[in-house]
């Protein structure tokens, strides 16, 4: 009888676990794609959200319009892992636009809308900042969607493009509308990448 007793008491002080590996292994398997100009991303743009996510346990790999290593237009390096039209978004949990002055030359073109595109339909988290939301307008994303976009008292080209095709241009540093984030410059590249991880958790 005593025997029993000590049997029940063990079962029922061993502690119960606070997370299971599953759910651990759930957490660190968290991907982003950051995709950036080959020439002349905006680093800030870049480097401050990556090191956000990573810094979070976001595995961040980095796709562009050429292999090798992009140039940032401040001197920054990055090593593309791969082409943009070799993005799958069922592999990601979110799919991220860097702007900078070779954004739309490098990346404006239909291999950029079919990505995000299928982002959307994947349901999985679509950001871009800077000049890169009139990728996601041009690519028919934000029809009906809050946005917003870099601009300038000399150039309002990107706020009529957003409307052009359907988005509400919303004048704020970072806009969220669903699972699809917009931010309008490297001034907002913190609190962009910080939502980015927010919505990751």
């Amino acid at each position: 009888m005593e025997q029993v007793a000590i049997k029940e008491k063990i079962r029922i002080e061993k502690p119960f676990p606070l997370s299971t590996p599953e759910k651990e292994n759930k957490r660190r398997e968290k991907r982003a794609v950051m995709v950036v100009a080959f020439s002349d991303f905006r680093d800030q743009e870049y480097f401050v959200p990556k090191e956000i996510l990573e810094n979070g346990g976001i595995e961040v790999k980095t796709a562009s319009n050429k292999k090798g290593i992009a140039f940032g237009a401040d001197g920054g390096e990055a090593k593309i892992d791969l082409l943009i039209e070799e993005i799958n978004p069922k592999s990601f949990d979110a799919v991220i636009f860097v702007g900078g002055p070779g954004c739309l030359k490098c990346l404006d073109n239909e291999n950029s809308y079919k990505v995000a595109k299928e982002t959307v339909l994947e349901g999985k988290i679509l950001g871009a900042i800077c000049i890169s939301p009139v990728i996601l307008a041009k690519g028919e994303v934000l029809k009906g969607k809050k946005a917003t976009v870099w601009t300038s008292p000399l150039d309002k080209d990107p706020i009529k493009i957003l409307k052009e095709n359907g988005a509400e241009f919303v004048d704020e540093k970072v806009v969220q509308d669903g699972k699809i984030i917009t931010a309008n410059g490297p001034d907002a590249a913190k609190e962009f990448g910080e939502k980015i991880l927010e919505n990751l958790r």
